[in-house]
């Protein structure tokens, strides 16, 4: 340990005794602290595998925001930022510091955002030593000599400290609260390591686009040997992590981006990848990043071993692994690449009526953005035990402080400026909806993404889709012509118009919400519903 980390921050401002924080402790450091407390078990590996206890997935329902002069002109109310009061927040704030007093607690300093001209500094307080190496991993780690005197943020989490809902303002006993004028992020009652990651971003998707007019992406992205930049947008379990671990393509970053005046570059400083059904085979670099200093989240072992069983989802189907970007071989350091040449839209359709892949016009790429359809995977939130249609603006309404058209107005310029192409992937089902077809192959989806970076549908002939009207490329390297219209793979047509009918159907209702806000090139993009469909 430098002698820089040997000295405790002073903490006065939390209300915390320094004499009990056990400060900026290296991966060995909170490891062993955790086996010693009993939080986790060392997997075969060498990875740190722990439980988070009840919630093994976020509480979307359980997040607030403080209303205060700063976000109540500029948050987006609703179901999704929670409105919260400032006195609730201080109570709070005075019971869960007084809680972690009364033992050791973990301090780490960290910061997010590669790209030094965004640099936002954090401070990560932790009940638990495996939350501490969670942000170790997942957060851009300080510079051995470097200190923190005064963090832009700070975050506090502590599972086992629990609110009473009818004093402290909560809907339960466990909560996660964003406090813009305090700079601070209270988290209590869940021991699930993505409310500390997704706080901050919250953060970054309500101050980047305000003050920097910088677009904050839930996204990943890599760059190829030439230096052209992908982004794929996508909520959890539509592929983000695995599509975008390329081995022939530097990864910039698995979840969390900003897209500048001229770069694009990683909130995050690691990865925290789903491991349902995780192999070396399907996915390589994932698998072989699980080792020292990686934290595994709800995974079962084969019993009487240490072996990790990835197919076993007894506790939840959100099983995780957060390691160092640095895990992975060919991940780029500092994460910040140029202005993207192609950008993939991520969907899970649950309908199976999308195509594989799809090429959108301008119209097309906003229409389907702001729309973020998906089937929400199982086991991401609580309660989720198989896809549900769902969407999700921007492909992260979830983590979204501000109005979707402010995010979908800024990709719109961006893309107009850079001539970006913009894919539609489904990475759903095919052959059926979910329950009758299959999920798409890993290797068709990876097969027509390759094509789609190296230009190979430049001379392809498109046809396009009746309903949604979709650009559909004919042939692809590596992929059975059948499967690239999805019409083709449904032993009912029929059955398969009326579907397609019903999702369009949903589309268009979806998008009443912002029409008042729409181009006329996004009201062009509507799908085309027959309506004796039925």
């Amino acid at each position: 340990m430098s002698k820089a980390f040997m000295l405790k921050p002073d903490l006065n401002y939390l209300n915390l005794d320094s004499d009990n924080a056990l400060f900026q402790l290296n991966v060995a450091e909170l490891i062993e602290e955790a086996l010693k407390k009993g939080e986790g078990t060392l997997a075969d590996s060498g990875a740190l595998a722990v439980d988070t206890g009840k919630f093994t997935g976020r509480s979307p329902k359980d997040r607030f925001i403080v209303c205060d002069d700063i976000t109540k002109d500029a948050v987006w109310w609703g179901d999704i930022n929670i409105k919260f009061e400032p006195q609730h927040f201080d109570s709070l704030f005075e019971k869960i510091t007084a809680h972690l007093n009364q033992s050791r607690f973990y301090v780490r300093d960290a910061y997010a955002c590669a790209d030094e001209r965004y640099k936002t500094t954090i401070r990560v307080v932790t009940e638990t030593a495996y939350q501490n190496l969670f942000a170790n991993n997942l957060f851009l780690r300080l510079d051995a000599d470097e200190l923190i005197e005064q963090p832009d943020w700070t975050i506090i989490a502590a599972p086992s400290f629990m609110a009473d809902p009818a004093v402290d303002g909560t809907r339960q006993t466990n909560f996660s609260i964003l406090n813009f004028s305090k700079k601070m992020i209270l988290i209590g009652g869940s021991g699930y390591t993505g409310e500390i990651k997704k706080g901050i971003f919250s953060v970054l998707n309500f101050l980047l686009p305000r003050l920097k007019n910088t677009l904050s992406m839930h996204c990943s992205a890599n760059v190829g040997k030439e230096g052209d930049t992908a982004i794929f947008f996508g909520l959890s379990g539509t592929g983000k992590t695995t599509l975008s671990a390329d081995p022939e393509r530097g990864l910039i970053g698995d979840d969390e981006h900003g897209w500048g005046e001229d770069s694009v570059f990683n909130f995050e400083g690691g990865c925290y990848a789903k491991c349902i059904d995780l192999t070396a085979e399907k996915e390589p670099q994932i698998f072989s990043a699980i080792k020292f200093g990686a934290l595994l989240e709800n995974i079962n072992y084969f019993p009487g071993t240490r072996k990790v069983d990835f197919s076993n989802i007894a506790k939840t189907e959100n099983t995780r692994v957060a390691y160092p970007i640095d895990y992975i071989d060919n991940a780029i350091l500092p994460s910040i690449a140029g202005i993207p040449k192609n950008i993939f839209f991520l969907t899970a359709d649950a309908f199976g009526v999308l195509p594989p892949i799809s090429k959108l016009t301008p119209g097309q790429a906003m229409f389907h953005f702001i729309s973020g359809y998906t089937a929400k995977v199982a086991g991401t939130e609580a309660g989720v035990t198989e896809p549900q249609l769902t969407f999700s603006a921007c492909f992260g309404k979830a983590f979204l402080p501000l109005h979707p058209t402010r995010y979908a107005g800024l990709l719109g310029e961006k893309l107009q400026k850079h001539k970006v192409n913009v894919w539609l992937v489904n990475t759903g089902w095919t052959g059926g909806g979910y329950g009758v077809g299959k999920r798409m192959k890993l290797a068709y989806t990876r097969s027509m993404i390759t094509a789609a970076l190296k230009g190979d549908f430049v001379e392809v002939p498109f046809e396009a889709d009746p309903v949604f009207g979709l650009s559909i490329p004919e042939s692809c390297p590596n992929v059975p012509a059948k499967i690239l219209n999805p019409r083709n793979t449904w032993e009912d047509v029929r059955e398969y118009d009326k579907k397609a009918n019903e999702l369009a159907l949903a589309f268009i209702n979806n998008f009443k919400q912002f029409e008042d806000d729409a181009s006329e090139e996004m009201i062009a993009s509507f799908p085309k519903v027959v309506e004796n469909a039925h």
